[in-house]
């Protein structure tokens, strides 16, 4: 049987560092041939103009909370991975803190039966520890997973691990990639404390950063980082909130040789504290949105690659949830339809090269987490891939949100550039707002 094939034509091609002009062939699943042009020699080849566009390989996005199973009022797996197609991310790695928990090997393996049904994107999932689940960690199949998944401070779920015993032991006792969400509870614990005590219930929102404090996060990745050490763990730093944490991590050694590594989000390097007033709970996250000076430390880290990725910690919750008063307003939003582009946004205003951006959200996940063929433009690889009209401007509204929580944080916001065409395993399977009926997704392997 012939292959299936689909030539993408006169493409400004970003990879590894540079952007070139180019052509690319794909057959069936996977990247053919690059070539500076290719003859479209065959009958049924199905050709995709990229005249004008840029053509980066699909985002990664090592963290992202999809709410299924049970908060699935708030997203699911089929609606949010839809949305992140759309958005250019093609492989997602989803948290272990949904409702049961994914703890149990049992537990993971229903989570991957339901991707494999409605996922739209490629997908894989961290594994959960906890105070009393070591005896799971050690079951698990470390070639069938992304990683485990260590909450030190507490978010939606309550997987707090707070036992420095069993940190120890989990630490010493797994190969794989240790991704911790890290804030020191006591600390955080003792500020709410205080600040119930003066405001009752409905704190200001401009109080969330003092609350859940840079000493917090300090406190509780320099421990982490210091137990990485001591054991030798692999350690993965999520979502740094401040200026003072990026000076515990190296740009010394090259990313595939480093022990303990970290990632930054788009609301962390979007928001500062100066916006609560307008934002509201809408950028209420765990760790807080802090200074415009914590966020200038973060895209200086990130520039000079002591920060290793870029995320979303996509975590969607009801517009009703996100407008209670601050105690009982969760933390989270929506981010996967508008992280590639808002961060383009960044490339408009000179803050960052296309090519960083590349290697930030595509390259460095697939390099962590040891992603089998995906994050590059290769010969060989899987044809995931996202075309961007750079000089496209749209608005985020309400009609055009994909979340099933229907808000985002960036609504009204006009983004520059427009994500044209995403293609999934070789398939084209969102074109301008519309997809295909086209089932491409996979699970994501790994080489290990």
């Amino acid at each position: 049987m012939e292959p299936k094939r689909t030539l993408i034509k006169n493409a400004k091609i970003v990879n590894e560092g540079k952007t070139f002009d180019g052509d690319i062939l794909i057959e069936n699943e996977i990247i053919k041939q690059i070539d500076a042009s290719i003859s479209a020699k065959w009958p049924d080849v199905t050709i995709i103009d990229a005249e004008g566009k840029h053509v980066l390989p699909g985002a990664i996005d090592d963290q992202v909370h999809f709410r299924e199973p049970g908060l699935t009022h708030k997203g699911n797996i089929e609606t949010e991975s839809k949305a992140a197609l759309a958005g250019g991310i093609t492989s997602f790695i989803e948290m272990p803190n949904t409702n049961p928990q994914t703890t149990t090997v049992e537990k993971l393996e229903e989570k991957f039966a339901i991707a494999a049904k409605t996922s739209s994107a490629n997908y894989s999932f961290m594994f959960g520890g906890t105070n009393d689940n070591l005896d799971e960690i050690l079951k698990v199949d470390e070639t069938a997973v992304a990683g485990l998944k260590l909450f030190l401070g507490s978010s939606t779920g309550n997987m707090l691990v707070d036992d420095p015993k069993v940190l120890e032991k989990i630490f010493k006792s797994t190969n794989m990639v240790i991704s911790v969400h890290c804030e020191d509870e006591a600390t955080i614990r003792e500020n709410l404390k205080q600040h119930i005590e003066a405001y009752g219930e409905d704190i200001p929102i401009e109080k969330h950063p003092v609350i859940r404090s840079q000493e917090a996060c300090y406190l509780s990745s320099s421990t982490a980082i210091k137990l990485a050490k001591e054991t030798g763990a692999r350690l993965h730093v999520f979502h740094l909130s401040t200026g003072i944490e990026t000076n515990l991590f190296t740009n010394k050694i090259p990313l595939k040789d480093k022990k303990i590594t970290a990632e930054v989000c788009i609301h962390h390097l979007w928001f500062s504290s100066e916006d609560y007033k307008e934002k509201g709970t809408h950028i209420k996250w765990n760790p807080a949105v802090k200074s415009a000076e914590d966020r200038a430390q973060l895209w200086e880290a990130l520039l000079d690659d002591r920060i290793d990725v870029i995320a979303t910690d996509h975590a969607p919750h009801t517009i009703d949830e996100k407008s209670n008063v601050y105690t009982k307003a969760p933390s989270g939003g929506p981010l996967v339809q508008h992280a590639l582009t808002a961060m383009l946004e960044m490339y408009h205003k000179g803050k960052i090269s296309i090519e960083k951006i590349v290697e930030k959200m595509c390259h460095n996940p697939a390099i962590l987490f040891d992603v089998k063929d995906r994050g590059y433009i290769k010969e060989g690889y899987y044809a995931d891939l996202v075309l961007v009209d750079l000089n496209s401007p749209w608005t985020v509204k309400k009609e055009n949100i994909l979340y099933k929580c229907g808000w985002s944080p960036f609504e009204g916001a006009t983004f520059k550039s427009r994500i044209t065409h995403t293609i999934l395993n070789g398939e084209l399977v969102y074109h301008n707002f519309k997809f295909s009926n086209v089932k491409a997704a996979k699970r994501l392997t790994f080489n290990r």
